[in-house]
């Protein structure tokens, strides 16, 4: 029994991942290709990612979106804890490091359940806004630009049916989050934190996952 989260050093992290990871041939196979990325440090771990598999799984969710592509690592996760006719929305504007993952989504055969959109954001979720789709997801994984973060959860907000589940990445943020740092992510970050704790629209979790994974749920 314990009353605080356990530490992790790498023996046990390693455990952890021994005794839990199940992963398809090609998240393993994106993940080695990422890790010699100059921005490797922005995918997920394989823990989160599969948190997250069980999360959508539980939910019997079927439209997902996810902001911040980078290199697909979690588009592929989620798209395979989706059933055949599920779709996610992804949203990036790197051309460049989402094609990295194509081949990978092929592999897996899950190409057809994502639906890469390359432009900011907000736009994208501005249209379907427009177009009448409030109120129709079932889970959002936001993991872009911090300082973004708020204006993204917010359009979350309204695309989630009730019911539905926010996560989002990087909120401990190395531990920043607690310290006086003033860079601007840290304060968007810290401000979005301290906003997700007095909001009565959500249920919400902060975990100490990967970098600090927060879940709000949609009341």
């Amino acid at each position: 029994m314990s009353n605080r989260t356990i530490n992790l050093d790498d023996t046990l992290y390693q455990y952890l991942l021994d005794h839990s990871i199940r992963e398809h041939p090609a998240q393993t196979a994106l993940r080695d290709i990422t890790r010699n990325h100059p921005r490797a440090g922005m995918q997920i771990s394989p823990e989160q990612g599969q948190f997250m598999t069980l999360l959508i799984k539980l939910m019997a969710a079927r439209r997902t979106i996810e902001i911040g592509v980078f290199t697909g690592y979690s588009a592929l996760t989620v798209a395979l804890a989706l059933p055949d006719d599920g779709k996610l929305l992804a949203c990036d504007i790197s051309d460049e490091y989402t094609q990295i993952g194509l081949p990978f989504w092929q592999q897996a055969q899950v190409k057809h359940k994502i639906d890469l959109q390359i432009r900011p954001a907000l736009e994208t979720l501005d249209v379907r806004l427009a177009a009448g789709e409030a109120g129709q997801y079932d889970f959002a994984f936001i993991d872009a630009d911090k300082t973004g973060y708020d204006d993204y959860y917010e359009r979350c907000l309204q695309l989630l049916r009730t019911g539905g589940l926010i996560a989002i990445d990087n909120t401990l943020w190395d531990g920043l989050v607690a310290t006086r740092d003033t860079s601007a992510d840290t304060v968007a970050l810290q401000k979005l934190n301290s906003k997700l704790h007095h909001d009565e629209r959500i249920d919400l979790s902060l975990l100490p996952i990967g970098d600090g994974l927060t879940l709000a749920r949609k009341r």
